[in-house]
């Protein structure tokens, strides 16, 4: 699988940026797909995952009820969209392919397949 990440940019913090996560091979639709974030100086912090098959989602509390994923089934795409940004959002964000189980969507370890990552700047 191979993955391809896009979308980030400078944005007002209220303000609304999509990351896309464009992927290919065979069996990509097996796969959980997932965003982490690092921002300047910090670790890498799980942000969301979703499964292809099935939809099940996981968010990290941070941004519950304010990052969403879609999917584009013809353009092979998973999408996050990203509302109401805050400033401690600013980081380089990177999607991943992996088969974790739901209670292990947050083990960075658990992702074989890593995308490059995409600079989000939220200004305050």
């Amino acid at each position: 699988v191979q993955l391809q990440a896009s979308g980030g940019g400078l944005m007002q913090a209220g303000g609304s940026l999509r990351l896309s996560c464009t992927f290919s091979g065979r069996s990509f639709r097996n796969y959980v797909i997932a965003w982490f974030r690092q921002g300047l100086g910090k670790e890498r912090e799980f942000v969301g995952a979703f499964k292809w098959n099935g939809g099940t989602t996981r968010y990290a509390d941070s941004v519950k009820g304010r990052f969403t994923f879609s999917r584009d089934n013809a353009k092979n795409t998973v999408y996050l969209q990203m509302n109401s940004l805050k400033p401690e959002d600013t980081a380089v964000y990177y999607c991943a392919a992996g088969n974790p189980v739901l209670s292990a969507y947050d083990h960075a370890d658990l992702y074989r397949n890593w995308g490059q990552g995409t600079l989000v700047t939220v200004s305050s």
